[in-house]
């Protein structure tokens, strides 16, 4: 079974080839968020874990309120993997959406019904294929099962579902994010395990 953490610029300076010993399989890199806002980590943290011999993903946390906002959003997700020469054959562990609305900006500017939520995710998905990056979701279960309507996502779209607790209770996820208290080197985490 692998396991892995996700982190962001949040998180500090990540100590990589430590984590590496302790037998850290996988790092999803938070590349950034909104319209044009990058992770001040991001490169950092992608150089730093595939250095040390450390699968790597990357994460999005959209702000996209219109279907045209969230296809710009990938479109500047893109843009950056490719400027830090991150081919999607570098990127093992994935490339995932979050759109989850942790500090209620989307539910303040009116964005609150589970359709127009899910049309919003599919179009930033479906804008990350085009730009040769498949992408999935990520969701709380309770997200994941009454705001966002996986089956109506790009077929095959994979789930990466936060359920903390000892088990994960979303269908065919194919990444469990299991706590956010993951204890390592003097950090507390968020960690998760591939489940495929």
């Amino acid at each position: 079974m692998k396991w892995g953490i996700d982190v962001s610029e949040h998180n500090g300076a990540i100590p990589w080839g430590s984590l590496k010993k302790q037998g850290l399989s996988f790092g999803i890199l938070r590349l950034g968020w909104g319209q044009y806002h990058l992770d001040e980590r991001f490169y950092e943290n992608s150089n730093g874990a595939l250095a040390a011999g450390i699968e790597a993903g990357i994460y999005y946390y959209s702000y996209a309120l219109t279907p045209e906002e969230a296809a710009r959003e990938a479109r500047f997700a893109a843009f950056i993997l490719r400027d830090a020469g991150l081919s999607p054959e570098r990127l093992s562990m994935g490339c995932w959406l979050d759109m989850e609305d942790a500090d209620r900006y989307k539910e303040k500017n009116g964005l609150t019904g589970g359709p127009a939520i899910t049309a919003i995710s599919a179009v930033f998905l479906e804008e990350m294929e085009r730009q040769g990056y498949p992408a999935g979701i990520y969701g709380s279960w309770d997200w994941l099962s009454h705001k966002i309507h996986v089956p109506s996502l790009p077929p095959g779209t994979p789930v990466w579902c936060a359920q903390w607790g000892r088990e994960c209770n979303y269908p065919d996820a194919s990444l469990w994010q299991f706590t956010n208290t993951l204890r390592l080197e003097g950090m507390e985490l968020d960690g998760d395990i591939c489940m495929k």
